[in-house]
């Protein structure tokens, strides 16, 4: 797998600790509203080795740094990267995603002495005076339902806002809830959570209008109980992209029923869909989505979690068969306490019992993966923690290899192939599962845990089957609307 040339570069041991805390946290605190200038003003989103940078607090940006230094063996630190932001900050970009890092370490490495402003120019040379936007004109998207999954993904939306001229969440359509405050109701699950925490603004309710206005962001309420009941022009809204998080609907006539709303054009299915509708891992098969595709499916949690390592390891090593055991949170469709359940354990008591139950997800596979199919079995364990589940893949490879081997290549994949959002690394003999609340990613594999015997292999993967899965969903949004970002650097 091609790289980006790395050089061990270590920084001397300060003679006060104190003192070069002190200074690199200046240099984070400085960076904020250059990339903050970056973001709003050229649509420019800055990543350290793949994770974010945009909105982040100063501590935020320092442990995005200490994350390099921990699985790049590099001292990539604020000192190095502060000046390249400073450069990029008084250039005129047009809209794109810029790896800092990798940039930072690719100067570094280029060993002759060039000037920062030349070496940027060359590397981001094409994107300088761009006025093309990612969208002709903002896409509108609406939330149908409003549960777990829609609240983290309007916390997305409202957070990728931008300069306004990407993805706008215009509505959220729910049923009513019966509270004569249902509406200050709603905007209290999203101003709070108890797993992923506080919501990172401002939320202001206008009861008499049902509005939710979100860091800026006016949002339409509307309650209906079905498709049939909305006019979405009524509001403004056009051309709207629907995003059904209910489940109540999940093949192609159901869904088609959001279709015939005036003011929506295409839907997007946050559960496994059936029939003929496409099921998209984003990262994998994304490119079945044509521009005429009206609906797809974002498919499951688990299945964007295991997908990215399947495809991965069938590159590399080829993959004979193999046996995916979930160990997965509770979720709301399971009884708090033991209660009548159709579906056979789920009745149990969610919060005190491992209840074992199936998943789809190993056959589901396939559709993403054509070369899986029959090759994997699967079962799923509910365990008593309210996030984060991990899949464990016992797999059979096509070849030989060894713990170092598999580990060093997962590394390289998530660091620097086209799997870089989908699948992250870490190498803390101490991860438990809270550690990855709010990972952004399908999946963070534990190169600690892995086990290698010849060609039989088990590997552990966690995943935020919340927030990591909606950032899926995201991506796939942005996918079906048309958004596309020139990536830096290019190689």
């Amino acid at each position: 797998m091609r790289g980006l040339p790395v050089t061990e570069q270590h920084r001397p041991i300060p003679a006060d600790f104190f003192a070069d805390w002190k200074e690199r946290e200046s240099l984070a605190e400085a960076m904020i509203p250059l990339i903050g200038k970056l973001y709003r003003q050229n649509n420019v989103s800055l990543y350290m080795y793949g994770k974010n940078m945009v909105n982040r607090s100063v501590i935020d940006l320092m442990k995005v740094h200490r994350f390099v230094r921990q699985i790049e063996q590099n001292e990539l630190s604020e000192f190095e990267t502060f000046p390249l932001i400073l450069a990029l900050s008084e250039m005129d970009l047009g809209p794109a995603h810029i790896d800092v890092g990798k940039l930072t370490v690719k100067y570094q490495d280029s060993g002759n002495g060039e000037n920062l402003t030349a070496f940027l120019q060359r590397e981001v040379g094409d994107d300088i005076g761009r006025v093309r936007k990612p969208l002709p004109q903002p896409q509108d998207v609406v939330l149908y339902g409003f549960g777990r999954i829609g609240r983290l993904l309007a916390r997305l939306l409202i957070e990728k806002t931008g300069s306004g001229d990407l993805l706008r969440l215009r509505a959220i359509v729910v049923r009513k809830g019966g509270s004569a405050d249902d509406l200050a109701k709603r905007a209290s699950l999203l101003r709070r959570d108890s797993v992923h925490g506080a919501f990172d603004g401002t939320i202001r309710v206008i009861e008499d209008k049902n509005i939710l206005v979100c860091n800026g962001n006016p949002i339409q309420v509307i309650y209906a109980d079905s498709p049939a009941e909305v006019d979405y022009t009524r509001y403004g809204i056009s051309n709207a992209i629907v995003i059904d998080n209910t489940g109540v609907w999940r093949d192609e006539e159901g869904l088609s029923r959001h279709l015939q709303c005036p003011g929506a054009s295409k839907v997007i299915l946050t559960a496994p869909g059936k029939g003929n509708i496409p099921n998209i891992v984003y990262g994998i098969n994304q490119n079945e989505i044509a521009a005429d595709t009206k609906i797809i499916s974002a498919a499951s949690c688990t299945t964007n979690a295991i997908v990215p390592v399947l495809k991965a390891l069938m590159d590399e090593f080829g993959i004979d068969r193999g046996h995916v055991e979930t160990v997965h949170s509770y979720t709301n469709d399971q009884n708090l306490i033991d209660n009548y359940h159709k579906g056979s354990r789920r009745g149990r008591s969610a919060a005190l019992n491992m209840v074992i139950t199936e998943t789809g997800a190993a056959k589901a596979v396939a559709k993403a993966l054509p070369e899986l199919a029959g090759k994997l079995t699967g079962n799923a364990i509910r365990v008593p923690t309210p996030n984060v589940s991990m899949a464990i893949l016992n797999l059979q490879l096509g070849r030989e290899t060894t713990r170092e081997e598999l580990n060093e290549y997962m590394r390289k994949t998530a660091l620097y192939s086209p799997l870089q959002q989908q699948i992250d690394y870490t190498i803390s003999s101490e991860a438990v599962s809270t550690d990855f609340v709010g990972s952004r990613h399908a999946c963070v594999y534990d190169s600690e845990a892995t086990i290698v015997s010849g060609d039989s292999v088990v590997l552990y993967c966690w995943y935020d089957n919340e927030f990591g899965y909606s950032c899926q969903v995201v991506r796939c949004l942005e996918n079906l609307a048309g958004v596309s970002w020139p990536m830096y650097p290019t190689a």
